[in-house]
């Protein structure tokens, strides 16, 4: 793909995109917002894409940084004024769901990805989510393959501990009940 068929092919990407930020963000708003900021940048900087680069990669990664940027220009902004937080929206489960018990893992197993480290839920995201590989998880942040890796094992050990479920004490020791 070439600069000039970037405006044609970013629309079919923005779902990905959005879902990616929304994952960062953790709030729909920032999320838009991130998105809409990534996508004027990749824009302005088309010519910057290089041939043979995957393009989801070379955006997932102007989306990356500009989040990056904003999440510093917080830090700084913060220093000097009162953090305020908007009141949490209740969230009520939808009466039209077919199957409350799947739905309710999914939350759960959500809940449990949005709870990691930020730099392990990121590669979370990436990889199991967006489905890119390790490299190109890689190249997005901009960090060695092997630090993907160890940040997805990271987490998925979090995770799978967040769900094992516990034997009894007497069955751990060996003892028969």
């Amino acid at each position: 793909m070439n600069d000039d068929d970037l405006p044609t092919v970013l629309p079919t990407l923005l779902p990905r995109l959005w879902r990616f930020a929304l994952r960062l963000t953790q709030n729909q708003h920032d999320a838009e917002d991130l998105v809409q900021r990534a996508c004027v940048r990749a824009l302005e900087r088309r010519s910057q894409l290089q041939p043979g680069t995957s393009t989801l990669s070379w955006l997932f990664s102007i989306v990356h940084s500009t989040w990056m940027n904003e999440l510093r220009a917080r830090s700084i902004r913060s220093r000097g004024s009162m953090d305020w937080q908007d009141e949490e929206i209740e969230s009520f489960a939808d009466p039209s769901a077919r199957n409350p018990e799947l739905d309710m893992l999914h939350r759960q197993v959500i809940d449990a990805v949005e709870a990691l480290p930020e730099a392990q839920r990121v590669v979370m995201v990436l990889v199991a989510i967006e489905g890119l590989s390790y490299r190109e998880a890689a190249e997005v942040l901009d960090v060695p393959i092997g630090t993907v890796m160890s940040r997805l094992s990271r987490a998925r050990l979090t995770i799978g501990q967040k769900f094992s479920v516990q034997a009894p004490a007497a069955v751990r020791k060996g003892e028969s009940l």
